[in-house]
């Protein structure tokens, strides 16, 4: 039996707003693994290894999440860091009214729990992971690219669809191939 490394999330589609924040970052010369702007999306919920044999369960589960959630508009603004700035280990940027995000991951998240998917312990947290910080090098000239971002409106996006994705870990990074989309 096959297995992949799976998640169910929302595609963002990378704007020059974006790409000045990764820069900015760049040009901190922190120790950051930046995530690469074809990947950048919101995760709904995170599988781990998944048989491929579920694979028409969680479609099945995707599309009862999401079947009474008509198409709507997220707005990405704002920039912070997990867990906090003296242990910084995410850069992320913010989405402003997320109830709608919230509802579909916390239904998937049950939902999923039913096929032997641990549930979340911890509430869900609206936001694109932009990057991981691998040490603490140049913390403080990071921290200042990320502030400079922390009130600032990136893009208004529409959602239309979630999906199932696998995450294939290469030396150069993850590739995701999206398995199956669901539409709203």
């Amino acid at each position: 039996m096959t297995k992949f490394r799976g998640f169910i999330a929302i595609d963002i589609n990378v704007t020059p707003n974006i790409l000045n924040l990764l820069k900015d970052i760049t040009n901190s010369n922190a120790d950051v693994k930046l995530v690469e702007p074809q990947n950048i999306h919101i995760t709904l919920k995170f599988l781990g290894d998944v048989q491929e044999d579920n694979i028409e369960d969680i479609e099945q589960i995707m599309k009862d999440s999401v079947k009474e959630i008509e198409p709507f508009t997220l707005k990405l603004g704002g920039t912070g860091v997990f867990p906090n700035q003296n242990y910084i280990r995410v850069v992320w940027i913010g989405i402003k009214d997320a109830e709608i995000i919230e509802t579909i991951s916390r239904s998937i998240d049950e939902r999923l729990s039913q096929l032997g998917f641990k549930r979340e312990k911890r509430g869900f947290s609206a936001h694109l992971t932009i990057g991981r910080v691998k040490t603490a090098k140049n913390k403080q000239l990071l921290l200042k690219a990320i502030e400079r971002y922390k009130d600032f409106e990136f893009s208004t996006q529409e959602v239309n669809s979630i999906k199932l994705k696998k995450s294939d870990l290469t030396p150069k990074g993850p590739i995701y191939t999206t398995l199956r989309e669901i539409k709203l």
